[in-house]
Parts: C-alpha cells; sequence; structure tokens
C-alpha cells in the first residue's frame, strides 16, 4: 500500500523522480506512489523541490511535511497532516486501483 494513515496523519510511501520536465504525480508504481520532480538529486534540492510541490498541491505547510525515512534514496516514506483534499486525493487514487 502507498500510503498509511495514523493518528491524523498520512504516511506517504513516494518513488521520486528526480531531472523531471515538470512536477507531476504519475500515478502508483508497486506499493509507492511515483512522482516526477524536476529538481536534480543534488544536494538535497529534490527533496526539497518534493516538499514545496506537495505543500502546493495538498496545500499543507511546508513545516508540516516531515520525512521519515529515505531523504537519500528515491524511495521515500513522508509523513503530511491528514486534510480533506489530501483524503480527497487518496480516494481518487484508489478509484483508479480497482
Amino acid at each position: 500500500m502507498w500510503y498509511e494513515v495514523k493518528e491524523g496523519r498520512v504516511i506517504l510511501r513516494i518513488k521520486a523522480v528526480p531531472n523531471a520536465s515538470k512536477n507531476a504525480i504519475v500515478g502508483q508504481h508497486d506499493t509507492a506512489l511515483r512522482m516526477r520532480i524536476k529538481a536534480p538529486a543534488v544536494e538535497g534540492a529534490a527533496n526539497k523541490e518534493l516538499v514545496k510541490f506537495l505543500s502546493k498541491t495538498f496545500k499543507i505547510p511546508k513545516s508540516d511535511i516531515v520525512f521519515v525515512g529515505g531523504e537519500t534514496s528515491k524511495q521515500k516514506r513522508i509523513s503530511l497532516p491528514l486534510t480533506e483534499r489530501l483524503q480527497n486525493f487518496i480516494d481518487e487514487m484508489k478509484k483508479e486501483e480497482v
């Protein structure tokens, strides 16, 4: 499963693809959410861009987005507060699984 809900927060499993032409959520890839990030994977630039993109997409303050694991890997685990917008996104993605 690419997400896990715990105590009002969601942990997303993300497969990050740096150096993309634009930021985008591509879909599911195995047990992770595949995301394209336009920044290169150099000196944390891709992680910063990923946090910025998630913040804009789900209307969550950047300070509320926390890396749980995989900061130096393409496979990341990120914790975010469960907002209505994020819940709607999860529901839409679950519909696509079927």
